[in-house]
């Protein structure tokens, strides 16, 4: 039997909050100014994308002890951005990240409720949890959570905000556009959730919005991560280097499904990657490895490596060649406030591959840290990226990718022109949009909404 050709899923992610926006391009824009943030969207809609992508960070980046200056110069708030991108928007989905860890679970229920009211059915919520002690001083809650509690608390959060999204009664809320006056009987109904890390009742306030609940993102490739995307999430966001690796991820991911009583069409499984074109294939190689270069500096390179380190590398040469001495084991001392935590869960055994792949190619630190950062990315002629994104796709490596352009704001635009049409030629991607909602874009079913009882 023929398999069927599937359909590939793009969406784009709003650059600038990692050093893979290239500041330095004098084409490169604000990423405060909300221009910068309507223009890509409206380049993503254009182009008919599912949805863009807007991270968020609850604190600047800090490293021994001090914030660094290295890729942002702030964090706008989620929701007002993406309120503001509804207004400029009529089908582009709109997905933001929302932490489980310092939130509640009536004030996110509530705030994507009216998201997805004011958006025509077109929000996103992408779950994440944050396990940094400097991040918890900025809230009445403070501190950090091991890793096992962070998920547990998500897992909490998500149920009680499915609560909340689905205790509000009665048939969909259509109102008369002259008088006002509902046609149907819509009836606020109560919730009383009490687990460990929620003890909430009441009554929501806010009408159940046109999609049910906001389609539910998780990004993470733990153990942890992946069984939380296979419960609850529509959506896993993720990072694979090579066409295998994402295979393996993939088929993991998917069997876990049945588990929860859930179809392998039910969660889709997009990587976020980077893209460079060209005239030639040769042409677009030279270009990405000058902007490889650029976004990662020396100064980039020596924080990055600290971070494995756990040390003080200031003094050393970022096209030197790597330290002798070894990563420091115990306490993160580097990235001050994490406490025990480590951003590497083996350091000793990290830096041992990279001591590995610095000797067999010759690498200095700054070479290094360019190899062993970069995401997936897509190199060559509209047409090679073209054939690339639809062979990873066909080949269930992903779904369809999240796209990280390296400039803000016009880093999509050669895309949508040159590439979208040659996908559009082939089949695999949409030259319309066929519904109204995010749901629609990703095929997902409506949630089966149950009332609280």
């Amino acid at each position: 039997m023929t398999k069927p050709v599937k359909q590939i899923h793009l969406a784009a992610h709003f650059p600038g909050v990692n050093n893979n926006t290239v500041w330095s391009d004098p084409a490169a824009g604000s990423q405060i100014d909300f221009s910068s943030f309507a223009h890509l969207a409206r380049t993503a809609e254009r182009a008919k994308f599912d949805f863009l992508f807007l991270a968020e960070g609850l604190r600047l980046r800090e490293q021994n002890g001090r914030i660094y200056d290295l890729d942002v110069v702030g964090r706008p708030d989620t929701f007002t951005v993406l309120s503001a991108l509804a207004a400029v928007t009529g089908k582009l989905g709109l997905a933001g990240t929302i932490n489980s860890t310092f939130n509640e679970p009536y004030e996110v229920a509530r705030q994507f409720t009216s998201l997805d009211h004011l958006s025509d059915g077109r929000a996103a919520w992408n779950v994440v949890t944050s396990w940094d002690e400097f991040t918890g001083q900025n809230f009445r809650r403070g501190g950090y959570l091991a890793q096992e509690d962070r998920y547990e608390r998500a897992r909490q959060f998500l149920t009680a905000t499915w609560e909340l999204f689905d205790s509000w009664r009665g048939d969909e809320i259509v109102a008369d556009k002259d008088s006002g006056v509902f046609l149907s009987d819509p009836a606020p109904g109560g919730f009383d959730h009490h687990v460990s890390e929620f003890d909430i009742r009441g009554h929501f306030d806010v009408p159940r919005s046109p999609q049910g609940r906001p389609v539910i993102f998780q990004a993470g490739d733990s153990e942890q991560g992946r069984e939380f995307a296979a419960s609850s999430a529509d959506a896993i966001f993720t990072r694979h280097g090579t066409l295998e690796d994402g295979r393996v991820f993939y088929a993991d991911v998917k069997r876990r499904l049945a588990a929860y009583g859930r179809s392998h069409d039910e969660l889709k499984i997009l990587p976020g990657v980077t893209f460079v074109l060209g005239d030639t294939d040769a042409e677009a190689q030279e270009k990405a490895d000058v902007i490889r270069r650029r976004q990662v500096s020396g100064q980039t390179a020596i924080k990055l490596l600290e971070q494995l380190w756990n040390r003080d590398l200031s003094s050393y040469d970022p096209d030197g060649p790597l330290p002798a001495v070894e990563p420091l084991a115990g306490e993160n001392t580097v990235a001050r406030g994490r406490a025990s935590v480590r951003m590497h869960r083996d350091p000793t055994a990290t830096a041992a591959r990279w001591r590995a792949l610095a000797e067999a190619k010759d690498l200095s630190i700054r070479e290094l840290i360019i190899e062993v950062t970069g995401r997936q990315s897509f190199i060559g002629t509209p047409a090679r990226v073209a054939a690339s994104l639809n062979e990873f796709v066909q080949a269930d490596a992903s779904d369809g990718f999240i796209l990280t352009p390296h400039l803000t704001p016009g880093g999509l635009d050669e895309f949508a022109d040159t590439v979208v049409p040659l996908l559009q030629e082939r089949g695999v991607f949409r030259s319309e949009y066929e519904g109204d909602t995010l749901r629609d874009h990703l095929g997902l079913d409506a949630r089966v909404v149950t009332p609280a009882r």
